[in-house]
Formats: C-alpha cells, sequence, structure tokens
C-alpha cells in the first residue's frame, strides 16, 4: 500500500522576510527585592559608625540562626582566608635562613609536604648540607653508598666538580626550581640523597641489622679456623684465616664468591685495595713470608714477592699509591710497588719483631716489640723519629697525619706529636695490655681499648677522658668508631655498639658466640668473625637500605623509616 505524505502547512516565510523577536523585545519585570548578599554586606557596612562590638553582635546574630550544615560551610570558608604564608613575603634567602635552624629531620620534612612552595624551598641542597653537617654525615664523593668520614675534602684534586655550584642562588631556584634537576647538577653529588641514604642507614644500625649470610666451618685442627685478618669495600669482604686460605664474600649478599689458595702457611694480614685498577686486588701475607697480590674478581694470583725472612705481621698500603708496606718478625719494614710486583727499599731500625703499622700521605708508623715507635719517610727509607718511652711492647699504633697513639703491655697510652716527635700525653685507665688504638681527628677522639675488657675514649683537645666503658668481659678484641657509633668486640663473645658521644648502649649484634676473632664494619656492611659451637663462623651483616630504598626514596618514604607513619599531600 503507497504511503501518502501528511498535509503540510502553509510554507515557511524566506529567509529575507523579519518578523518582529519577541525574545528581545521582552524585558521581565525588575526585582522588587534586593539581592540577600548585597543587602547583608550594606546592613554590615551601616554598623561601621557603631564601632566593631556592634559589628560581632550582628555576626553572632546572624550564627545563631544557621543550621548545623550552614555552619559547617562557614567554617570551611573561613578556614582558609585564616591561614597566612609568612614565607611567601619574605625574601628566599631569609626562608632559607629560618629553615636552616631546624635541626629535626622529620621536622623539615613535615615542612616539605605543606606546599609546593615549602617542598622547593626545602628541597635546597643548602638545608640538606646543613643537616648533614649537624649528624656528621659527611658526604664521600667515590659512591653515594658510602658513608664513612671523607678523606678528601670537596676543594681537592681528587674533586673533580669544585668548579661547578653545587646548588644555585636561593632566588634563582625559587624561581625555577628545575633548575636543580639540569645535566650539569645531576653529576653532582647531593647532599639530599646522601642524607637520606645515610640516616636510613643510621637507623637501620640503632635496629642491628639484617644478616645477610652466616657460614660456618668446622676444622679437623682446631687452630687452623682461626680468622686472623679481615677487610672489607662496598663490594667484598676478604677474610685471612690461620689454615692458609683467603676467603672472599660479597658484601650484597653475603655468599662466598671464591676461596684465594696459595700461601703455605698461615696468613696473618690481608689488605683491601678497590682503587686505581680495573678490578680489586688483595695484598695478604703470613707465616710463609711471602707477600702475594691478587685479582679479587679472577681469584688469580698476580705476584708473589719474597724478602721477609720471617713471619709478615702486618700489611698497610698508601692511598692512592701503589704502595704497600709490610712489618715482619725479622725486625724489618719492606715497601713495595705492587702494581709492578716489586721491592722499593727496606726500612731498618728496630730490634725486635715490628707489630703494628699504620699510615697516612708518604708517611708509616711502625709498633715494634722493643718498645719503640718509629716515623719514616716512604719514599726516602728515612727514619724521621724514634718515640721512645714505653716500657714494654708495643702492640697498637695509629697515626691521623698529626697525632700518633702507641699502645701495649705496660697498661698506658701515649699520644705523640708526628712532626716533631715530642710526647704530648701520657694516657692511663687500663690495667691490662692496650691492644686497640683508632684516632679521629675530624671528630677529635681517641679510643682504647684493652685485654681488661675495658674501651676509653679520649678527647684529642686537652687529652682528658671522655667515657669509659666497661664493654667486656675480657679482653677487647676489635674496636671501631665514627661520629655517631662505636662498635667493639670481644673474647666473651659479644658484639656491642654504643653511642660515640654518651656511651650509652645501643645493642647488640649478632647471638653471643664463644668469641669473637674480628670485626670489620664499613660502607654499610659489618663482618663478625667469631668461634660457635666449636666451629668458625663467618656472618656477614647488611645496615644499607634495601635495593634502591635509598636512592629512590621520597620524603613520606623517609618518616615511615624514622618511624613516622603518615599519609601527607600537597595543599592547594
Amino acid at each position: 500500500m503507497p504511503i501518502v505524505s501528511p498535509p503540510t502547512p502553509a510554507p515557511s516565510p524566506s529567509p529575507t522576510r523579519h518578523t518582529p523577536n519577541l525574545l528581545v523585545q521582552f524585558q521581565p519585570p525588575r526585582a522588587s527585592y534586593h539581592d540577600p548578599a548585597s543587602l547583608s554586606r550594606m546592613e554590615f557596612a551601616d554598623l561601621a559608625a557603631q564601632g566593631t562590638a556592634a559589628r560581632q553582635r550582628y555576626l553572632v546574630s546572624l550564627l545563631n540562626d544557621c543550621t548545623p550544615s550552614e555552619l559547617h560551610f562557614i567554617s570551611q570558608t573561613i578556614t582558609p582566608m585564616l591561614k597566612h604564608d609568612f614565607f611567601l613575603e619574605l625574601p628566599p634567602e631569609l626562608a632559607y635562613h629560618i629553615l636552616s635552624f631546624i635541626e629535626e629531620p622529620k621536622t623539615l620534612i613535615r615542612a616539605s609536604q605543606v606546599c609546593k612552595r615549602w617542598h622547593n624551598l626545602v628541597m635546597d641542597e643548602y638545608l640538606w648540607k646543613r643537616m648533614c653537617e649537624r649528624y656528621a654525615f659527611s658526604l664521600d664523593t667515590r659512591s653515594p653508598d658510602d658513608v664513612e668520614i671523607a678523606h678528601e675534602p670537596l676543594d681537592s684534586p681528587a674533586f673533580p666538580y669544585q668548579d661547578i655550584p653545587t646548588v644555585f642562588s636561593a632566588r634563582e631556584q625559587l624561581h625555577d626550581p628545575d633548575l636543580v634537576s639540569t645535566s650539569i647538577l645531576g653529576t653532582v653529588p647531593s647532599y639530599h640523597k646522601h642524607f637520606k641514604y645515610a640516616y636510613t642507614l643510621m637507623t637501620n644500625m640503632r635496629r642491628g641489622g639484617t644478616l645477610l649470610h652466616a657460614h660456618r666451618m668446622s676444622a679437623v685442627n682446631p687452630d687452623g679456623g682461626v680468622i686472623t685478618s679481615v677487610a672489607l669495600d662496598s663490594d667484598q669482604v676478604v677474610v685471612g684465616l690461620a689454615n692458609s686460605k683467603i676467603h672472599v664474600f660479597s658484601a650484597h649478599s653475603g655468599v662466598l664468591s671464591r676461596t684465594l689458595t696459595g700461601h703455605e702457611l698461615g696468613v696473618w694480614a690481608v689488605h683491601l685495595v678497590s682503587w686505581g685498577q680495573p678490578n680489586p686486588i688483595v695484598v695478604s701475607g703470613g707465616c710463609d713470608k711471602r707477600l702475594r697480590v691478587w685479582d679479587v674478581v679472577t681469584g688469580r694470583c698476580i705476584y708473589v714477592l719474597d724478602g721477609h725472612t720471617s713471619t709478615i705481621r702486618c700489611i698497610r698500603v698508601l692511598h692512592n699509591r701503589p704502595l704497600a708496606v709490610t712489618g715482619s718478625r725479622d725486625t724489618t719494614i719492606r715497601v713495595w710497588n705492587i702494581q709492578k710486583g716489586t721491592l722499593l727499599r727496606v726500612l731498618q731500625g728496630h730490634q725486635q719483631s715490628v707489630r703494628c703499622l699504620d699510615v697516612c700521605g708518604n708517611r708509616v708508623v711502625s709498633g715494634s716489640y722493643d718498645a719503640t715507635c718509629r716515623v719514616w719517610n716512604v719514599d726516602t727509607g728515612e727514619c724521621l723519629h724514634v718515640l721512645r718511652g714505653h716500657g714494654l711492647q708495643i702492640y697498637s699504633v695509629a697515626f691521623d697525619g698529626v697525632h700518633i697513639a702507641s699502645g701495649g703491655i705496660d697498661t698506658t697510652v701515649r699520644v705523640w706529636d708526628a712532626e716533631s716527635g715530642n710526647c704530648k700525653a701520657l694516657l692511663q685507665g687500663h690495667t691490662a695490655l692496650v691492644c686497640q688504638l683508632q684516632l679521629s681527628a675530624s671528630a677529635g677522639l681517641l679510643a682504647t681499648g684493652g685485654s681488661d675488657g675495658r674501651v676509653i675514649t679520649f678527647s684529642l683537645h686537652d687529652y682528658s677522658p671522655l667515657q669509659r666503658i666497661a664493654a667486656h668481659d675480657s679482653s677487647v678484641t676489635s674496636l671501631q668508631f665514627d661520629s655517631n657509633f662505636l662498635i667493639t668486640a670481644g673474647n666473651d663473645g659479644r658484639v656491642r655498639m654504643y653511642e660515640t658521644q654518651s656511651g650509652v648502649h645501643v645493642t647488640d649484634l649478632s647471638e653471643r658466640s664463644e668469641s669473637v676473632w674480628k670485626v670489620a664494619c664499613k660502607h654499610g656492611t659489618c663482618a663478625i668473625m667469631c668461634r660457635r659451637a666449636g666451629a668458625t663462623v663467618m656472618e656477614i651483616w647488611s645496615f644499607r637500605p634495601k635495593e634502591n630504598t635509598a636512592r629512590n626514596m621520597g620524603c613520606s618514604e623517609m618518616l615511615q623509616v624514622a618511624g613516622i607513619h603518615m599519609s601527607f599531600g600537597y595543599a592547594a
């Protein structure tokens, strides 16, 4: 059936035909009342002549007539009006100066969460440099993982960026916050990142750290499993044993990487060199009278160096120079070029066994069973000073370039001037052999450990005793400290941690064992060598943040590490 179109109305007018626009002509009637907001403002303005009290009564009357929801709306509206960012009116330099008085990092981190402007202020490298100085977190330019006290100042030739400013001026950064992430500054060590890493590491140390791996080694000969020496860097832990073997462990996982074999008798000294060559090297010596140089990565023995006629008792390597210094029971000290595998010179003068060595710059200090210390110039072989005063054998020396400390069987510690050779102080307090010493010129401290189990810290300014710690029930076998913590180990089987400045006990590391031979801590790794249940145990502990935590951790995460679990968002 065909579809028929419905009828249509009259044709529409053409486009050129104009009709009256009723919408344009229509004018709504003017309101017969005022807008409430305008009326309220007018009435409020009329009260100005009557004073503040009248205006306040008017406001109270309005609030009394409001519903709870309206009062909530008023509160939300008023609160932002009362907020005032005083930093907005201050020059950036003055704002940085005010923030620099904040001593607690948690407070500084909270301030960074207020708003983006405050965040940009708080993230300035100047503030975090001040925080690093306040917490003694010295920036080591060699590695972001290294929180040791840096031996090289930032303006030394070893630091290639001394001509590049570490931060822009306060005004430049505030006007363009993206400047801090430019490619030029991207290569400069960041105090902010370093503080996050070091603060996390310090927190982990207080909590006791994490055991990466514990290696047990049962020895057929009980004396063969004795650990005599240990050295470590950020990647390896090297352990020398009386059974002639050298074990190399990973500092990251604690796994045994390789065993270096070649010595015919017990190894009594090892030194790890991590700079100046593609692979780290180990320098070792012992009862077979030979010095060996090893490639740690391949395990290959590079050199076997003969010369000593008795046991090599101690080894030191000069900083940034391929020179090793060895002390032996044959009474001599020998200087070797470990890069070429040659003997450079023999230092003679001691009458009995050379028991200990320490080096700084081109000088070496030796301590001997002949009750004397000697100061030598490594480059010329000249004996600069003979330090006499001890009555019996010397077992330990420490040298920082300015001070020389020596201790021995006579239970005293003597501090000498390295330049003149004069004795500056005679320190007493131990009742048995002084077997452990450490100096820190930056901290102004000398720490001593004795066979009586005591640890005593002295000021290098006036040589007064600062802390007397009854650390162990028997001899102190290891002693190490920085500006924050002092770690000791003893024959009583304990490894203990104290606050360096106060001497307050922080925690014990590891479980108690039968005895602890050696403990070494560096770069966030701690190696504990002990005897437990009749077996030699080598424990590798880590205080480092978890992988990628420190380098990628934001402010909120850092608060959580510090024990503050809060959720922040930037204010609008």
